[in-house]
């Protein structure tokens, strides 16, 4: 990861604060090596396409319309033809990849993070984040200017179009799902769109699911990109919903971040369930109909583990990170994958997190079980997790953890990503992010006093430590 004031730029893609690190001139460079990335890769033999193709998508934060066209204009300037999708959902943008055979995308979107921040995230041609080595690939060309535009002959062309009913039927058209069962249960849902793409994603496919648009109440779903709350989907951030749902005497509530990527859920009774169950729940309901294994992060929670034990089904784990993830789901031939963001991959459709997807399979559960949600809450394992995280000064992170596990004489250490101790009932693990300057420490217990304590404990030490080695 390299930074340059709130500029950071990193696998996870090139995201800053809008004119404070995040500027015309940067969006020009990083755009202008990923044109010709994709130029380059695409050829020039006589069977080559004159142009290669890039979909460019964006979510609702007010800088999104102007960041695109400039993108949109230097991606052409490359030599690329753009097809530009507007307000979309992350992973639509990655179904409209696969369905364009285009040689990449491009989404205008910082996640989770406030709306005077925005990102380029880069797609290959297979509609997934790029790789490391993909990725650096166009960070070093891209700081080292050497982007190539093209002649005037060869400029790319512009066309728009809506590419959110083709990420619907395929969902639709999935095995799995059956919207004829889903309208039977009469479900109500509230959702919660934070001012952005989900507001119009997820109740588009509620109604195609067969919930009547009169059962489908929504809270900050116009995209104005002005977020109602903090854009992360947790708890603290979301008691409007959790208040609506028993309220209105509804099913279920849901909540994304402002691209959609990422899926959280309130059960019939208000309760929050955690973000880390979003995927263990669909993982139950897929078990349920298929065998074959699911990939998860190191840092997810292990009732992941405890429901595949159920299912007698293997689970992998990766380093954090979705292509992190992706990778690993391709190598074990995976048949569902995650992350404990609320993340939910489904390979049949493509491989990237899909609150959308991760919404039929819900409510095909739902339908399926006959249960209400509280019922699926209350049967799953249950553990705490705390998140916290350590400003990471001026000393490599890898000096800093490697050294930490020299001096760990308990658990089981892996190093995959960062430093993960496993103990019997909970555990630590320590990484850099990879979207911020900061050390994340996660760890899990049965209880969030023992979780806070194991996390507070290895902050003291790691503390402790960069006292101790200094600046690197």
């Amino acid at each position: 990861m390299s930074t340059n004031g709130t500029l950071i730029a990193s696998i996870s893609g090139i995201r800053g604060i809008v004119g404070d690190g995040l500027d015309p001139s940067v969006l020009v460079r990083y755009a202008g090596a990923f044109g010709t990335w994709c130029y380059e890769r695409a050829g020039t033999g006589a069977d080559a396409a004159p142009n290669p193709l890039v979909v460019v998508g964006r979510d609702a934060r007010p800088s999104g319309e102007a960041c695109a066209q400039i993108v949109v204009g230097t991606l052409r300037g490359m030599g690329c033809d753009v097809v530009d999708v507007g307000l979309a959902a992350t992973p639509t943008v990655e179904m409209a990849v696969r369905e364009e055979h285009a040689a990449g995308g491009v989404i205008l979107s910082a996640s989770h993070n406030p709306e005077e921040w925005n990102a380029l995230k880069l797609l290959n041609d297979h509609g997934e984040f790029l790789t490391p080595e993909q990725g650096r690939a166009v960070i070093d060309r891209a700081e080292a200017a050497s982007a190539r535009p093209v002649q005037h002959p060869h400029l790319g062309g512009y066309r728009t179009r809506d590419a959110l009913p083709h990420h619907i039927d395929a969902i639709l058209a999935h095995d799995l799902v059956e919207p004829e069962r889903i309208a039977g249960e009469n479900l109500s849902v509230v959702v919660d769109g934070i001012n952005s793409v989900g507001g119009i994603a997820l109740p588009r496919l509620l109604h195609r699911l067969g919930v009547a648009e009169a059962r489908v109440h929504c809270l900050h779903c116009e995209p104005t990109g002005r977020f109602a709350h903090p854009a992360e989907p947790r708890p603290a951030h979301l008691t409007e919903l959790t208040e609506a749902v028993p309220e209105l005497g509804a099913d279920l509530g849901l909540a994304v971040d402002p691209d959609a990527d990422r899926l959280a859920l309130v059960d019939d009774q208000g309760r929050f369930v955690l973000e880390e169950l979003t995927q263990v729940l669909a993982a139950d309901f897929v078990w349920g109909h298929r065998s074959g294994p699911f990939v998860t992060n190191l840092s997810s929670s292990r009732a992941i583990d405890d429901v595949a034990a159920e299912h007698d089904q293997p689970v992998y784990r990766s380093a954090v990170g979705e292509i992190n993830v992706v990778q690993r789901m391709h190598e074990t031939d995976a048949i569902l994958g995650g992350e404990g963001n609320g993340g939910v991959i489904v390979p049949d459709l493509h491989h990237g997190r899909d609150a959308l997807a991760g919404t039929a399979f819900i409510l095909q559960h739902l339908a399926e079980t006959g249960a209400p949600l509280s019922a699926l809450h209350d049967a799953l394992p249950h553990y705490a997790m705390v998140k916290d995280q350590l400003p990471l000064p001026e000393i490599e992170a890898d000096r800093l953890l490697g050294e930490m596990a020299d001096r760990t004489e308990e658990g089981e250490l892996s190093t995959i990503d960062g430093l993960k101790i496993d103990f019997e009932d909970r555990w630590v693990h320590m990484r850099p992010s990879n979207t911020e300057p900061i050390l994340r420490v996660y760890a899990e217990a049965p209880t969030e006093s023992e979780a806070q304590a194991l996390a507070d404990r290895f902050k003291d030490r790691l503390r402790g430590l960069i006292d101790t080695l200094g600046p690197s």
